[in-house]
């Protein structure tokens, strides 16, 4: 175990100090796009300023003899791409495949200083992070930057989730974790074939009314993924860094997109990944406070004065537990309206 006090010092020798605080600009969505794929790639200008993240993804979805393609694609994309606000990501292969290592080492070398973040596949361990770690340390004193590239792992598989504590706290890089909910279901031996949201097959019955267990009774499909996002928000949060949900798969279901997107934003969630342009309205939707909460919320705010106490507004009590829940909402509320004018208008700021 690293001494605490050489926690936040470089890992090489020309390397940057590494951050203190993860800096938390608005995240609603990680939209991703094909690297190796020369159309996709040729949107890039017009889709990075209706988005907050873009992320080039390397990994799943890239047929093997494309890995050098995406890479090529990605280092043509950082290069020519003015992002302005935007977040630019990089999705790298897995640790234990044979392009991940030339992944990392393009992302730093080769990227100038175009790339925030590097999302890392199948964490199962601290080990995993701390070997990211050191090398792009070394990587970024040979290249020479200024800052240092944090890092953001996917939960994909069963050890990864037992270990969530650990890869959190393994380096200051740790920027958060999204969860991969189709390589964890395979990993848990669940037996769904949905890449994310619930399953009908999933649910309780209402109790019997009678004898008669074949009548009709009411059902209520569940969440399969609550107990994960919760244990992954609680780990996250711990450690001073940001949850993210992952991907719904079923690109036409928007409906059910949303309401799985809003589960993972009222536990604690600050975005999820978009895989096509139709999911980015509905993450700019749901991970953004409503106007009607946020004007509450001032309400209560401005009502409790110093934030103490207890008192009763519209006929509810409302004390300094309630202005802690209305601070998270307004502040959230002023980050994304610095952003996004139209919003701002929306919120009366």
């Amino acid at each position: 175990m690293r001494p605490a006090k050489d926690f936040f010092r470089p890992l090489a020798v020309g390397a940057p100090d590494p951050v203190r605080e993860i800096p938390f600009p608005p995240s609603r969505m990680i939209h991703f796009f094909p690297a190796a794929n020369e159309k996709m790639r040729s949107k890039v200008p017009a889709i990075a300023p209706t988005v907050d993240i873009l992320l080039a993804n390397l990994e799943d979805g890239v047929p093997a003899d494309q890995k050098e393609a995406g890479r090529a694609g990605l280092i043509e994309v950082a290069q020519a791409v003015d992002f302005g606000t935007t977040q630019f990501w990089t999705r790298v292969n897995s640790l234990d495949s044979p392009w991940g290592l030339d992944d990392l080492t393009a992302s730093v070398l080769e990227t100038g200083t175009a790339l925030d973040v590097i999302m890392v596949p199948k964490v199962e361990g601290p080990e995993d992070i701390h070997y990211v770690d050191r090398l792009l340390a070394q990587l970024e004193a040979k290249a020479g930057r200024q800052e240092p590239i944090l890092v953001h792992a996917i939960l994909e598989t069963a050890r990864g989730v037992a270990n969530v504590e650990d890869i959190c706290a393994a380096s200051p890089r740790m920027q958060g974790l999204s969860l991969g909910p189709a390589d964890l279901a395979a990993n848990r031996r669940m037996k769904t074939t949905r890449v994310g949201g619930g399953h009908p097959g999933y649910l309780v019955r209402d109790d019997p009314r009678g004898d008669d267990i074949d009548a009709e009774r009411a059902t209520h499909q569940q969440d399969l993924w609550h107990y994960t996002i919760a244990r992954m928000v609680d780990a996250c949060v711990t450690h001073g860094i940001l949850p993210f949900y992952g991907p719904f798969g079923d690109i036409k279901d928007t409906v059910a997109c949303e309401d799985q997107f809003r589960n993972a934003y009222l536990l604690g969630c600050v975005g999820a990944w978009s895989l096509h342009p139709v999911q980015i309205d509905i993450a700019k939707k749901v991970f953004s406070p409503d106007p009607a909460d946020v004007a509450h919320a001032q309400r209560v705010i401005e009502a409790m004065g110093d934030g103490t106490g207890a008192i009763m507004l519209d006929g509810k009590m409302e004390d300094d537990a309630s202005v802690k829940q209305c601070r998270v909402v307004v502040e959230l509320a002023r980050r994304l309206a610095e952003r996004d004018p139209e919003l701002a208008a929306s919120y009366g700021f």
